[in-house]
């Protein structure tokens, strides 16, 4: 772990939500998805933070409705969501708790998206790295020290 950097390891289990500044951008195909230093990141051990974005600084008109459901152990049922720029549909790249539990309230109807399909997710003007193996969608910094859940092998950590 180098300096400056927080050790994944060092996260809570179980996850917590908690609020940040840090500047979150999101573009792609020229359009600035979202942009916001309101964001709240969950913490889980392992795992780099997911961020989770107020609606007010996301474009919400590239938003669509995706059928897609999930269950998280602490924050409940999730509903997904395909961002469209332009012709290119990106299906289930968002997520979000509309009635989280009671630990993760503060992130009701705020939105999540995988940084793997975008052309930049920013965090304090870094692009991430997404999380290992597709199916977490954890923003990996400079700032986080691993390894990650997520990486062969990792399955039952």
């Amino acid at each position: 772990m180098g300096e400056g950097q927080e050790s994944v390891w060092d996260y809570p289990r179980p996850a917590i939500a908690v609020a940040t500044d840090r500047h979150i951008v999101i573009r792609h195909r020229g359009v600035t998805l979202a942009d916001t230093r309101g964001a709240w990141r969950t913490l889980e051990t392992s795992h780099p933070p997911t961020y989770y974005l107020p609606p007010e600084d996301i474009a919400t008109g590239h938003l669509r409705p995706n059928q897609q459901r999930s269950l998280c152990e602490w924050k409940g049922q999730a509903r997904y969501g395909d961002v469209i720029i332009g012709d290119e549909r990106i299906e289930a790249a968002a997520w979000s708790y509309a009635a989280p539990t009671d630990a993760f309230a503060p992130i009701a109807g705020f939105l999540a998206f995988y940084p793997e399909p975008f052309d930049e997710c920013l965090v304090d003007g870094e692009q991430v790295t997404p999380q290992p193996g597709g199916f977490y969608g954890g923003w990996i910094t400079s700032r986080e020290a691993g390894p990650f859940k997520g990486i062969p092998g990792s399955r039952f950590w």
